[in-house]
């Protein structure tokens, strides 16, 4: 058996392992990132831990209902991280030999993050990894010789 809370993104039904939840909060009082990727919906302060949000339906690709106003806490490392969904559910007990590998159609970015799906009378819950959905792939690095170049162009362009 394993505990998953359960949540809304999108009009998807979602689950995670309880033991990879810290605290499930409402969202309020974001910075917003500049030059952020889209999945960063903003920053906040949590009882003095600054907390990186990440948007679940942009990281995931979907198309956000824009009602999203939860914050599931995740702790990663030293590193706190919110993942920002539409509407948080329960808790589910869910018996292990019931979780089904996730379907072959479904998107790749979504079964990257996903270590299997339930199946319910009317809905299927992709269970998530928290750390598959923070897994962000780093930026290409900037050649020195173009990042100097850079500096050197935008020098040029203010002292003129």
């Amino acid at each position: 058996m394993a505990d998953y809370i359960t949540f809304t993104t999108a009009g998807q039904l979602f689950g995670l392992p309880i033991e990879q939840v810290q605290d499930v909060f409402a969202l309020t009082n974001v910075t917003q990132v500049p030059l952020a990727g889209r999945e960063i919906a903003g920053v906040l302060n949590l009882r003095g831990r600054i907390v990186t949000i990440i948007d679940l339906a942009s990281r995931l690709g979907l198309e956000g209902s824009g009602d999203a106003h939860m914050v599931i806490g995740i702790e990663r490392g030293s590193e706190s991280f919110g993942i920002l969904v539409d509407r948080v559910g329960e808790v589910l007990s869910l018996p292990d030999r019931d979780r089904e590998p996730t379907p072959a159609n479904l998107d790749r970015t979504m079964d990257a993050m996903a270590t299997g799906a339930f199946r319910f009378d009317d809905k299927i819950m992709v269970a998530l990894d928290a750390d598959r959905a923070l897994d962000f792939p780093l930026p290409e690095p900037i050649p020195r010789k173009e990042a100097r170049a850079g500096r050197s162009n935008r020098l040029k362009r203010t002292l003129r």
